[in-house]
């Protein structure tokens, strides 16, 4: 069982035991999108080491473009669905990346944004739904 694997065994086990999820999504659809977009694990590892939870800017960088990644997973209780997606509050990358889970941290869907896009497309809008990362391009 590779790392992701079994990060994601703990998180449900802990789900499983405890009723709330400890808080992955994020690192992992940094992660998940790195990979998706064929940076080399050992790549994204070295970028990583300096960066925190809360780097400014994008969250990672390959082949000289900045990627910002936002992920969402439904809970799985009761009426959970993902009906927001937060809204890039800069525009210092060059592509935003949404990635959506499954209940099981599964990737259900991929979305790709260039900043241009992004940014005359939803500058103005209050509330980023899924349905307007669904006007991207798919990656998966």
């Amino acid at each position: 069982m590779n790392l992701r694997d079994q990060l994601v065994s703990t998180a449900l086990e802990w789900q499983r035991l405890f009723g709330v999820a400890p808080a992955i999504t994020n690192a992992l659809s940094e992660y998940d999108a790195a990979m998706l977009i064929g940076c080399p694990e050992a790549e994204y590892s070295n970028y990583m080491q300096d960066k925190t939870a809360v780097s400014k800017g994008c969250d990672f960088e390959f082949n000289d473009k900045r990627y910002q990644v936002k992920g969402n997973r439904p809970s799985g209780k009761l009426g959970s669905t993902v009906t927001k997606v937060v809204k890039a509050k800069n525009y210092e990358w060059d592509f935003l990346i949404w990635v959506h889970y499954t209940v099981n941290f599964e990737i259900r869907e991929v979305w790709i944004w260039n900043v241009d896009d992004y940014r005359n497309k939803f500058d103005s809008v209050e509330h980023i739904r899924p349905n307007h990362m669904r006007m991207g391009r798919q990656l998966k």
